[in-house]
C-alpha cells in the first residue's frame, strides 16, 4: 500500500499528467463553482491566476431596452406585423 503524504492546509501538489486539486476551502472563498470555466494567466515565476470566465452578454442583459431575458419576441412580431 502507498503511504499517505500529509500536506499542509491549503496546498497542492501538480500530477504527473500536470493536473492540481483545488482544496475546497480556497473554491468556496473565492464562490467558484462547478461548471464554472477558469482561465489560467501567469503572473510571474510560480504564480498562476484562475479567473472565472464571465459571459460577457450577463452583464448587459436588462441594462439596455429590449435585451432583456424576460422579452417577449412573439409579442413583438406581432406588433411589426400589425
Amino acid at each position: 500500500m502507498s503511504e499517505r503524504v500529509k500536506r499542509r492546509p491549503g496546498t497542492t501538489r501538480v500530477s504527473r499528467k500536470n493536473q492540481v486539486t483545488i482544496p475546497v476551502a480556497a473554491l468556496q472563498a473565492a464562490h467558484v463553482e462547478p461548471g464554472d470555466v477558469l482561465q489560467v494567466r501567469v503572473d510571474g515565476d510560480g504564480r498562476l491566476l484562475l479567473v472565472r470566465e464571465q459571459d460577457p452578454l450577463a452583464d448587459v442583459i436588462g441594462a439596455f431596452p429590449g435585451l432583456s431575458a424576460a422579452t417577449d419576441l412573439e409579442g413583438l412580431r406581432a406588433e411589426w406585423e400589425r
